[in-house]
């Protein structure tokens, strides 16, 4: 099953509601067979509030109150600071990054103490502590994750050591004189103290936004933060190759405040360079801000750029827009369609074509506009289904599940074979994906996103197995030419049965049969584990958790029923998945 490398909770979803039409599917009604999530958390929306250091305290419980006390940012984490001497206060820069640990109960922590600086004396001698003036303590952390100062999140699994040196004041009580920049925050309360907040940045070919999550302290008011990251800073490393941005590097925030009036429009002040802007490049720059602001939870119904004070003529630019979830797709007994109530609506110039497949089937990938599918034998051939047409694409040998892209192209590789990755054209061509997994002796299972930018995979890197994801390269045309950097998500551990996208930043991925877990997996961020149904054998992405498919070896089909799983369908014998879920 997936190491739980992240604090597993309960994903409270509402399974959807289907809707009545067409084809037979049989049913067994409303029977609740879902397995109970081994845990619960409250999700309650709060700020821990930390102590300040205690009167007496030693050495050891200074620093230990200090690391605590990094669940209150409040002030620039005002409560830490009162640990630290008075030019430590004034130097520490606890905004360079965080890292993340197992648990505070997980810290070892050693201390010495220097008697009059002469030498050095056991902690735990009470008189030795009583007479020294510095103190040396040591902090070993079990980390699992960090965050840069830009807020980029990244799995860094392993030890991690952390040096201080305290002084006693004149009052007698020990502060740190020296301590290492940023923060340190246990798993459990990592996701209550911070928010991961979706940068959005246009692909290469300006028609479509792509996400990408950067993590900062929670706040009443986020938007002056989420607008200096986005006009400031610059795409992750790994994502770059496949993403750009409206903003000019010489174009800045004249002023570090980005005030909401009441008719919900943010002013946000441009420096100079701003002014000499044609109306695209403004236009593309509101609406890359617009949403930005939007997907990280700040409701504006508008972006108002101005210089010294004058408004620019911003207007904003079309992007593409994924369609909304329609419901599961599966392959019954005689029909392939959409499941609507108790029927199966067949797809138009598709599930014809699919059921005069004679050969069984293994997997089907409808496109996002349902005008094709990539549909894959169980013996291994994959063929482009669509506009009353069925053609080979690919017939190597080993072939994983193949998957669309939103430009048209099918992706297709051999497990074995990582480096071969190919995409192929509604043409029949196939284009040859250089960088593909340089590392990797095999791979699994591969998902593009929506937006066509980035590829999910699941790989096995010296003899384990990794959920990854790299940038997608294409030239302006929309061609995939080349894969980025890896950025490696998480392990697993037994073999993977699903990997979807579930919304723009979020991966499923369901593993071991036996025992199974389903894994939702953030890209740039945490993840959380729940029980899947037993013999869980497929799953289907959505725009949301909630629209989740389940499909068990028995060809039971479950959804989401709050802390369980609901039966919904029986005789399933494939659940197909939408090109970018």
């Amino acid at each position: 099953m997936l190491r739980r490398a992240m604090a597993t909770i309960a994903i409270a979803a509402s399974s959807a509601m289907l809707l009545g039409a067409c084809a037979g599917l049989p049913t067994t009604g409303d029977v609740n067979v879902g397995l109970e999530l081994g845990e619960t958390t409250d999700d309650t929306d709060f700020l821990p509030l930390a102590s300040g250091p205690a009167t007496g305290a030693g050495a050891q419980e200074i620093v230990e109150g200090f690391m605590e006390a990094a669940i209150t940012p409040a002030d620039n984490w005002e409560i830490a600071r009162r640990f630290l001497t008075p030019e430590m206060q004034r130097s520490w820069r606890p905004g360079t990054g965080v890292s993340v640990d197992t648990s505070a109960i997980d810290r070892t922590v050693t201390s010495s103490v220097a008697e009059d600086g002469d030498g050095e004396e056991d902690g735990d001698d009470t008189d030795a502590a009583e007479k020294a003036q510095t103190a040396d303590v040591t902090v070993l952390l079990n980390q699992v994750a960090s965050v840069d100062e830009s807020g980029e999140y990244s799995s860094a699994p392993g030890p991690s050591n952390l040096a201080f040196v305290l002084e006693r004041a004149a009052n007698g009580e020990w502060r740190i004189a020296q301590a290492p920049d940023g923060v340190v925050i246990d798993q459990d309360l990592f996701a209550k103290v911070f928010e991961g907040y979706p940068l959005q940045y246009f692909d290469r070919t300006w028609t479509r936004l792509v996400p990408d999550v950067r993590w900062f302290p929670r706040r009443a008011s986020i938007a002056t933060t989420v607008v200096q990251a986005l006009i400031g800073g610059s795409p992750s490393s790994w994502l770059d190759p496949a993403v750009q941005s409206a903003f000019p590097a010489d174009v800045q925030l004249a002023q570090d405040a980005v005030p909401i009036n009441a008719s919900q429009v943010a002013e946000v002040a441009l420096t100079r360079p701003a002014a000499s802007l044609d109306r695209e490049t403004l236009g593309r720059m509101r609406t890359q801000l617009q949403e930005t602001l939007n997907a990280a939870g700040v409701h504006v119904s508008q972006v108002r750029f101005t210089v010294d004070g004058r408004s620019l003529d911003a207007g904003v630019v079309d992007v593409a827009e994924t369609p909304p979830d329609t419901g599961p797709l599966v392959l019954v007994d005689g029909a392939f369609g959409t499941v609507v109530g108790d029927e199966v609506s067949p797809v138009e110039g598709i599930s014809d074509e699919i059921l005069a497949i004679t050969s069984p089937i293994g997997s089907i990938d409808v496109a996002a506009d349902q005008s094709q599918a990539a549909v894959q034998l169980t013996d291994g051939p994959v063929y482009l289904v669509g506009d009353g047409r069925v053609d080979e694409l690919d017939a190597r040998a080993g072939l994983v599940a193949p998957s669309l892209d939103p430009y048209g192209y099918t992706w297709t590789v051999p497990a074995d074979e990582p480096t071969a990755l190919q995409a192929w054209g509604s043409d029949v061509t196939a284009h040859p994906i250089t960088d593909a997994w340089p590392e990797a002796s095999s791979v699994q299972r591969i998902r593009v996103s929506a937006d066509g930018a980035r590829i999910a995979a699941v790989i096995v890197v010296g003899g384990q197995r990794w959920v990854v994801v790299a940038a997608v390269v294409r030239d302006d045309k929309g061609l995939p030419t080349q894969l980025g950097p890896i950025k490696q998500l998480t392990r697993a551990e037994g073999e993977v049965e699903g990997l979807v996208w579930i919304g723009d930043y979020r991966l499923g991925v369901l593993a071991d049969p036996q025992d199974p877990d389903l894994l939702t997996q953030m890209v740039g961020g945490v993840g959380f584990a729940e029980l899947a149904p037993s013999g869980a054998t497929a799953l289907s992405g959505a725009r949301s958790v909630s629209g989740l498919r389940v499909l068990d070896v028995e060809g039971v089909l479950f959804a989401h029923a709050g802390s369980a799983w609901r039966e919904v369908a029986t005789g399933v014998i494939v659940l197909a998945t939408r090109s970018g879920q």
